[in-house]
């Protein structure tokens, strides 16, 4: 069959319905990722209570960062938007003002940002009435499971305490139930990765370097080295019994940091010889100071303003502070930002668009003061072209007297 015989016979050949269908869109890669847990919740890959207690309620390093983070980012004020023109009073301004009765925005929003800062997920349930959101409420994140459906996205989310289960399903249409904010994880679809387990190994550090030297202050000594057996006129050896006796004395009242420092009573012929290095010699105090860098880092949040020493990154506090805001919370805000008006504003009916106010930020006012300054001297913008610079909309012309 030539070209034109197979061309004429495509052209002449009925049409199945499947190829009538609408077209519809959808991942081609998306049943794979749900082939194996197809309405299955989708379990959390780490241990959430562990990152909690060791990263955030044992680590001092690790709660001021959190506590930095959620804070600032919790404070910003909210702007919004109805096309391109600013909105001073609204509902959905209303709704993150106060949105449950039990809690503020900042309160919400604090709890909000140290989730996702602990667990690398944070989840808001909607309580909406007659399609209109009414309420806020922030979820834990270790009880909450995401159910995925044959597409691969989330069709639910499983929410669990003390044995009993609320399924929030994720309608196609309308208001959705839930928002899930989670950081970027290049080995999981449908959960974010933790700043702790960034930095699971400087936590760790950190923390027994903290549990050394509290043991060593304990113990007001640190034996370590080798103990010498003289015996009879100077020679002798111990006998296999004595050897293995002595060897479990050291290992249970002697080994770990519990036991650090501990003093040494010797006796029958036994003498101490140090063979170790002192703490100042190791370094020790500089390992803890790197550790306490390397946790700053996984958060973002410049070592300057958590007091540790040796970092001369910025030439000033102010100049970290900017980095930290400009850097770490805003971008966190913005994302926040965005992800809440795709959730939300549609069901107000409007051309919604919620951002952050910068202009209310203290940290950032030289910053807003060297931008004024910059468009004020340039003469060749008209009055409205440097408000628009800046933010702000045209200047409101005044009516005539009648």
């Amino acid at each position: 069959m030539g070209i034109l015989e197979r061309l004429k016979w495509r052209a002449t050949r009925p049409v199945s319905p499947a190829a009538t269908a609408p077209e519809e869109k959808r991942s081609a890669t998306g049943p794979l990722i749900a082939l194996h847990m197809q309405g299955q919740p989708v379990w959390t890959p780490r241990n959430y209570a562990s990152l909690a207690r060791e990263g955030y309620a044992h680590n001092a390093v690790g709660y001021r960062c959190v506590r930095m983070i959620a804070e600032a980012a919790a404070a910003v004020p909210w702007l919004l938007y109805d096309g391109n023109a600013e909105v001073n009073r609204h509902p959905l301004l209303d709704l993150l003002t106060s949105p449950n009765p039990v809690s503020s925005g900042a309160d919400l929003f604090e709890a909000f940002y140290g989730y996702l800062q602990t667990a690398g997920n944070s989840y808001l349930e909607v309580v909406a009435v007659g399609g209109r959101p009414r309420e806020l409420h922030v979820l834990r994140p270790d009880r909450m499971r995401v159910i995925p459906g044959s597409d691969g996205w989330p069709e639910a989310y499983a929410y669990t305490v003390d044995g009993q289960t609320v399924r929030f399903t994720q309608p196609a249409r309308g208001q959705k139930p839930i928002l899930h904010l989670k950081l970027f994880n290049p080995t999981n679809e449908h959960y974010g990765l933790s700043p702790f387990e960034a930095a699971a190994h400087s936590v760790d550090v950190h923390t027994a370097a903290g549990a050394w030297n509290k043991s060593l202050l304990d113990n007001a000594a640190r034996p370590s080295g080798a103990l010498v057996y003289a015996g009879q006129d100077g020679a002798g050896n111990l006998s296999e019994e004595q050897f293995a006796r002595l060897k479990q004395e050291l290992e249970t009242s002697f080994q770990g940091t519990a036991n650090a420092g501990r003093p040494l009573v010797l006796e029958g012929g036994l003498d101490w010889k140090s063979m170790s290095l002192s703490p100042r010699d190791m370094d020790f105090i500089e390992a803890k100071n790197t550790a306490a860098r390397e946790i700053a880092l996984a958060f973002g949040v410049p070592p300057m303003l958590l007091a540790i020493p040796g970092d001369n990154t910025f030439a000033n506090y102010a100049e970290a502070n900017r980095t930290f805001w400009r850097q770490t919370v805003l971008p966190l805000v913005g994302r926040t930002a965005r992800a809440l008006s795709q959730w939300l504003a549609p069901s107000f009916g409007e051309d919604l668009r919620l951002w952050y106010d910068a202009d209310q930020i203290e940290a950032l006012a030289t910053e807003r003061e060297a931008l004024w300054s910059r468009i004020n001297a340039a003469t060749f913008l008209s009055d409205d072209e440097k408000r628009a610079a800046v933010g702000y909309g045209p200047r409101q012309a005044s009516r005539p007297s009648e």
